[in-house]
């Protein structure tokens, strides 16, 4: 469900002229996992935010969730929850030069991901 919105909104970004947007949404998922991977092997990464980024995989990976997946809408919310979250903690407890050296996609959607008080270098 949720890869058919996803396909649904590239789509449409495509149909409205915005393929750089398109472009950006196509590859966020890639792009995410490759930031993963590269914060998970990197020294400069608190361990604390590795820890949470493992429970959020196990978690995401588990067959076991709140709502069950088949339940339209609902289904997939928990995981994408957790998701966020984690995200959310991830890249407040990560430099952002270190961010940055290991996103693949455009400069501005890692900004919009982080929030601009954290490029700025002012968060914690």
């Amino acid at each position: 469900m949720a890869v058919a919105i996803w396909s649904i909104a590239v789509i449409v970004l495509i149909a409205l002229g915005r393929r750089t947007q398109a472009r950006e949404l196509a590859t966020l998922i890639p792009n995410l996992l490759w930031l993963f991977r590269g914060l998970l092997g990197d020294p400069r990464v608190p361990r604390g935010a590795k820890l949470w980024l493992g429970v959020a995989v196990v978690w995401i990976a588990s067959p076991i969730d709140l709502i069950p997946e088949f339940v339209p809408v609902a289904g997939p919310l928990d995981d994408a929850i957790v998701a966020a979250v984690v995200l959310r903690h991830l890249v407040r407890r990560t430099p952002m030069a270190v961010l940055s050296e290991h996103w693949r996609g455009s400069p501005d959607t890692l900004a919009t991901i982080v929030g601009s008080r954290h490029a700025r270098g002012s968060g914690p």
